[in-house]
């Protein structure tokens, strides 16, 4: 579990990270650089969920060995299928990290969302849902690392 205090401000206890696939850790279905080695760290103390339409059909090759788990949504409303994934988890416990559409209700209803801008863009209702937005995943998933960060952009005190 990841415990972040936050001054005036949330009391952050996760347990599970869970990430959109395209546009937040692939570009174009490749992954980026650096995902699988901050993955490597995170899984110390995060269950780490990667949930995608998996758009490009590269998720599970291109995660293979990585400490996550992959699950590829069917098709229907995916974000109310985010949200019910995350609810399953327990959302307060969940940080989710997304740039779609698609992203925002888990995004919204995690205890603590995290939205990203990649090559693929970000859309606005998303990073508007979450509570930090990050210029990149390597970014967003350093917040995590070095919690003192969130501290210090979420404070109010």
């Amino acid at each position: 579990m990841l415990e972040i205090r936050v001054p005036g401000g949330p009391h952050l206890r996760l347990s599970h990270l869970v990430c959109d696939f395209n546009g937040t850790l692939a570009v174009d279905g490749v992954l980026i650089p650096g995902v699988r080695e901050r993955f490597e760290i995170l899984s110390k103390t995060l269950s780490i969920h990667v949930l995608t339409a998996d758009t490009h059909g590269t998720a599970a090759s291109a995660l293979a060995g990585a400490p996550c788990g992959v699950r590829v949504l069917g098709p229907g409303p995916q974000d109310e299928a985010k949200l019910a994934y995350i609810q399953g988890l327990g959302a307060e416990a969940c940080c989710a990290v997304g740039n779609g559409m698609n992203d925002r209700l888990m995004l919204a209803g995690a205890g603590f969302g995290i939205g990203v801008l990649e090559g693929e863009g970000a859309a606005f209702p998303a990073l508007a849902a979450a509570r930090v937005v990050a210029r990149d995943i390597g970014s967003a998933l350093d917040l995590l690392a070095r919690p003192l960060r969130v501290t210090a952009t979420l404070r109010l005190l």
